[in-house]
């Protein structure tokens, strides 16, 4: 046996390449190999366990220097090709990935809010009615709720049309004083172009607290707006329409492309709505059982997308959806 082991080991270190492997094992292990023929001749052996057990041995012993050869082999060839190599050139560095405009928005305006002491809160994708609608005073028969263009699940569950459902489970869980943000993605049927979207992100604010003003509300959006666009950048409010907030107010910030003059952004107004706000509606806190005579609150929302497309000068809102790399690569921090 030990002879035989001599003659493989001989035969394996033979083998220069995986054709002379290939050549080693089929002299071995093919089906007119040596070891084969030991195992087909073990029916005359007189003591065939005996025997038996020793050609298994010699068949691993086979195996185990083909594998041994094998690998010396690929070191070989591997110290070979480095040879040929600088060794001491720099590596080729890895492309690193970008944050997406609408997530750096996003942590940005989060950033902001709480600096000034707002916490962050979430909620469900999926909403019931009642916190999307009805608590937040959309009647049944509202025509507001058209304006939603709603993805219903079944009669009482459907896609959040905006982040306010996260204001009535926010302030039914704890008791005022709050002062709370809440971001996330929202769902709307609307038709795919430059300036709509079925799935887009809103980022919604309220604060709630005894004496709360329209003043207070107007002092934390200029300061937001001035921390977002540029502290020479003035803002204005214009009566608006929201069935949970009243009074209800636009708010707009002086054009970021012409700093106010009018430009084609703005279509020569000076101004760029970015945001809906207002008083919290007293039947909005009765809903959550706040007595709206001992408390009184503001709230607020917008358009993630909207703003990412003035601060960066974005013309399709399409951009942020197509993951296109050389769209996306602008953006690497």
């Amino acid at each position: 046996m030990e002879e035989i082991k001599k003659n493989i080991t001989a035969d394996a270190d033979a083998a220069s390449d995986q054709a002379g492997l290939a050549q080693f094992k089929a002299k071995y292990l093919g089906k007119k190999g040596a070891v084969t023929e030991m195992f087909a001749s073990l029916k005359d052996a007189a003591d065939k366990k005996e025997a038996g057990r020793r050609v298994n041995e010699l068949k691993m012993f086979v195996e185990s220097e083909y594998t041994r050869r094998e690998t010396q082999l690929l070191e070989e060839k591997k110290a070979g090709e480095l040879k040929g190599i600088d060794v001491t050139l720099p590596a080729y560095r890895a492309a690193k990935g970008t944050s997406h405009p609408i997530t750096i928005v996003m942590e940005e305006i989060k950033s902001i809010f709480m600096s000034m002491g707002f916490s962050i809160e979430e909620g469900p994708d999926v909403e019931e009615d009642y916190y999307n609608f009805t608590a937040l005073n959309f009647p049944a028969e509202h025509p507001a709720r058209d304006m939603h263009d709603t993805f219903h699940i079944d009669e009482t569950h459907l896609l959040r049309t905006h982040t306010s459902p996260i204001q009535v489970r926010t302030m039914e869980k704890y008791p005022p004083p709050l002062k709370v943000i809440a971001p996330g993605r929202v769902y709307r049927r609307d038709a795919m172009d430059a300036t709509h979207s079925t799935v887009f992100h809103q980022v919604e604010g309220f604060m709630v607290d005894e004496n709360i003003r329209f003043s207070d509300l107007k002092g934390v959006l200029d300061l937001f707006t001035k921390e977002l666009f540029g502290a020479d950048l003035k803002t204005r409010f214009r009566p608006s329409f929201f069935p949970f907030t009243e009074p209800s107010a636009e708010v707009d910030v002086q054009c970021v492309a012409c700093r106010g003059k009018g430009c084609g952004v703005c279509k020569n107004t000076g101004w760029l709505e970015i945001l809906g706000s207002g008083m919290i509606h007293p039947n909005v806190l009765r809903a959550v059982k706040i007595d709206p005579e001992k408390y009184s609150g503001f709230a607020f929302g917008c358009g993630v997308e909207r703003i990412a497309m003035l601060k960066y000068g974005i013309d399709d809102m399409r951009l942020f959806f197509e993951n296109d790399l050389r769209f996306l690569k602008q953006f690497n921090s």
